[in-house]
């Protein structure tokens, strides 16, 4: 069943979402809201080198198809996790917050402390599950991985991690991995995607639940190894409102997350 799921998801990307796009049309959205002015520096643009990396397993489970939203269970495995809070303890700065030309820190928006990390061969290793999950899209480009740490308070306010400015490249996915979640709270939430009908599989196990399943907003839990998986665009270059989230305030504890942003071409018209 393991190498079915596996399976299915590359073939979702390459083959049925093309496919239903363009029978079934996509929806029109346009941002009223701030978002950081993302540039496409291709020196800040991981190489695709070739490389041996050993096999991984982990499961997949769709939340959503439109915006595509995927909870993969052990995307990290432990020594991984633990090699990545290694290399990122000495590179931790500030995060800042960046509107137009201004950068600056804004405890009040984001709160937390980033780094950006060596590619090193687990590192490559996990740039590679990445892609592999896409499917391998060879205009898919991977972004340096950071991690960030949030302890007590810690918290980002709701954001687009798409830009939608006029220009040909965006962050067209988002891989949110938790590396280290010894925490209370400190979970990504999601205001704007309706909660499955959590009656039915393993879905509380991975989704704060108050046992209504016809709701809007859900909050994924910060357990750590996992990772949250969702597309910015459609195919029409246009981001979607649904992927609105924030990562919400730790209440004891610590979290440190991995940040994992694919750019490719952002078709606008």
């Amino acid at each position: 069943m393991l190498g079915y799921v596996l399976g299915i998801v590359p073939l979702y990307f390459l083959i049925y979402l093309p496919a239903s796009q363009m029978l079934y049309g996509t929806s029109q959205r346009s941002s009223n809201t701030e978002t950081a002015n993302l540039a496409f520096n291709l020196s800040s643009i991981a190489s695709d080198e070739p490389l041996s990396c050993p096999s991984h397993s982990y499961n997949s489970y769709i939340l959503s198809h439109e915006p595509l939203i995927i909870y993969i269970e052990n995307f990290l495995n432990a020594q991984e996790s633990v090699h990545l809070l290694k290399i990122s303890e000495d590179k931790f700065e500030p995060s800042t917050v960046s509107t137009g030309a201004d950068t600056s820190i804004k405890k009040d928006i984001r709160f937390s402390e980033v780094a950006v990390i060596d590619r090193d061969d687990v590192v490559r290793c996990i740039e590679h599950r990445a892609r592999d999950f896409q499917g391998w899209n060879p205009n898919l480009h991977i972004e340096r991985l950071r991690t960030q740490r949030y302890g007590v308070g810690g918290h980002y306010k709701h954001h687009y991690d798409w830009s939608g400015a006029s220009r040909d490249a965006d962050r067209v996915s988002t891989f949110m991995v938790y590396v280290d979640a010894e925490c209370e709270g400190g979970g990504t939430e999601f205001p704007r995607i309706w909660m499955p009908d959590v009656r039915k599989g393993r879905w509380c196990e991975f989704l704060e639940c108050d046992g209504v399943a016809a709701q809007m907003g859900i909050t994924f839990k910060a357990i750590t190894g996992n990772a949250v998986f969702w597309q910015n665009l459609d195919t029409n270059g246009r981001g979607y409102e649904e992927t609105y989230h924030a990562g919400l305030p730790v209440l004891s504890g610590y979290k440190v997350g991995l940040n994992i942003w694919s750019w490719g071409t952002a078709r606008r018209r």
